[in-house]
């Protein structure tokens, strides 16, 4: 199966954690290739997601001015091109970029605007998250969610809250979440990985989001299985990632299959293109050849991800038909 000419929708994925060598090695010169597979990218197994976390800071540094944004965000949009991604939404910690004089409310500018040229430039239809983090004070949440209020209408989309669940408790966020509920902003929330389905449970009850990024330890929990049915809650399930953190042992362990046999809504994604070393496009061929998944799992995951996705009715339609269509073209051919 050439999975590489799948069209694919991608909900959980992370910016700062998906530089190419490319953009690294424009930005400093200095770095070689062998530098960049060290510092940038995690073993195969690390020993949790605080652990394979640490990889971050190295792109992070790296997106601290306007010049080093535009260039990192567009550099994203043509690895999307490349993957064959119709629609992508992109994440990051606004506050997080601020190191060199930026104030959050610049950074959030500069992607937005690079991110809607590349977008135009590329084909790739796209919105933009914005994350607080675990670690974060209640004013540093309440800061990532009014950013949002304010670039509503272009780009920016939804919050999300993301780091090390297990490290920090969810009580510094609820004010902004509620916050985010109030003016009806979307919500996403990072739960389910590094904690089980109690921590799946919390976030449902405090954050009240209609997805879950990753969410895999949902599985652990008959009754949460068949809530998140009930209520269409999607997960944004990223597999190679899970192996990494240590979250599930083996590829071969994953409950991807388990969730999606089981009815739940599920998508695939990358989570961090450059930290994992993967595209979609290697994650489909892992379920592939792992679970013998075929076009019809994936275009399955594809509607499913289109259904929760940060967009107006109309556009999710039209997207829709363009991936149906596309689906239809891949399936009348030689292709399989």
């Amino acid at each position: 199966m050439d999975t590489t000419a799948i069209p694919k929708v991608e909900l959980h994925l992370h910016l700062d954690c998906s530089l190419s060598y490319d953009v690294v090695a424009r930005i400093n010169p200095t770095v070689t290739r062998s530098e960049y597979e060290t510092n940038f990218i995690a073993p195969p197994k690390c020993t949790n997601l605080a652990d394979y976390l640490t990889r971050a800071r190295h792109g992070i540094a790296m997106m601290q001015t306007e010049q080093e944004l535009r260039w990192v965000t567009a550099d994203l949009f043509e690895q999307l091109r490349k993957d064959n991604i119709l629609y992508a939404e992109i994440r990051f910690a606004p506050l997080l970029h601020t190191q060199k004089g930026l104030t959050p409310e610049q950074v959030v500018e500069i992607v937005d605007s690079e991110a809607a040229l590349a977008s135009m430039a590329s084909g790739v239809e796209a919105r933009l998250i914005l994350c607080t983090l675990r670690h974060f004070t209640k004013e540093e949440s309440m800061a990532t969610v009014m950013l949002i209020s304010r670039f509503r209408g272009r780009l920016v989309a939804a919050l999300d809250i993301a780091g090390d669940e297990a490290g920090y408790p969810v009580d510094a966020h609820i004010p902004a979440f509620r916050h985010a509920m109030t003016n009806n902003v979307p919500r996403t929330a990072h739960a389910g990985e590094a904690l089980g389905s109690a921590s799946v449970w919390e976030t449902l009850k405090h954050f009240q989001p209609t997805r879950i990024g990753h969410g895999v330890r949902s599985i652990e929990d008959a009754d949460l299985i068949e809530h998140l049915k009930q209520t269409r809650i999607h997960l944004e399930v990223c597999p190679t990632s899970n192996v990494q953190t240590n979250v599930i042992g083996a590829i071969g362990d994953h409950p991807a299959n388990r969730l999606y046999s089981a009815g739940v809504s599920v998508g695939i994604n990358t989570d961090a293109r450059t930290i994992s070393n993967v595209t979609l496009a290697n994650e489909y061929d892992v379920l592939h050849r792992q679970f013998g998944w075929s076009t019809e799992h994936f275009r399955t995951c594809n509607m499913n991800a289109l259904e929760a996705a940060f967009l107006p009715k109309k556009a999710k339609r039209q997207l829709a038909d363009r991936l149906l269509l596309a689906y239809q073209r891949l399936e009348g051919s030689s292709f399989h």
